[in-house]
């Protein structure tokens, strides 16, 4: 059965809240995500959240940071373009499209880990420092996108300030 948005999703048992029933672990993903953020571009953040949120399928977190993106100023027409960007190349930079590949790397792990090519592309964009952070960056969203899908967490509920 499909749904659209005219047509609710059926309804789900109802899952536990994380945050309230692990708060030490929610509250230490918190400060990794935070320390990942820490000196990123905004832009290229939200890029990589939404890059694995789709290939995870995560649509809680999908709607959460294209929302994000939107607030800060991205463009609907790169937040489009976001899920074929290879084939959309003009619409990022050299820097995003590296930080893309690593993360669908990251995000799916194919046989053999994260290509080299990709890595060495993604070292030549970033120092080791912002690098390292990147990786955390993309870590920490392919955790957020487990609990969220896991606790069956409802896209356009988000609740932060």
């Amino acid at each position: 059965m499909t749904t659209d948005a005219r047509t609710p999703a059926p309804s789900r048992p109802a899952r536990i809240d994380f945050a309230r029933s692990a708060p030490k672990a929610f509250t230490s993903l918190i400060g990794f995500d935070a320390a990942a953020r820490e000196g990123m571009d905004p832009a290229l953040v939200e890029l990589v959240q939404i890059r694995a949120s789709q290939l995870n399928g995560c649509a809680y977190c999908l709607h959460m940071h294209t929302s994000d993106a939107r607030k800060a100023g991205e463009s609907e027409e790169r937040l489009h373009m976001v899920a074929v960007w290879r084939d959309a190349a003009r619409f990022f930079t050299a820097r995003e499209r590296a930080a893309l590949a690593l993360t669908e790397s990251v995000t799916l792990l194919p046989a053999g880990g994260v290509p080299d090519d990709v890595y060495a592309e993604a070292a030549a964009h970033f120092g080791a420092e912002e690098l390292a952070r990147l990786l955390a960056l993309i870590f920490a969203i392919n955790t957020w996108n487990r609990i969220a899908i896991a606790t069956a967490k409802i896209p356009g509920t988000d609740d932060r300030a």
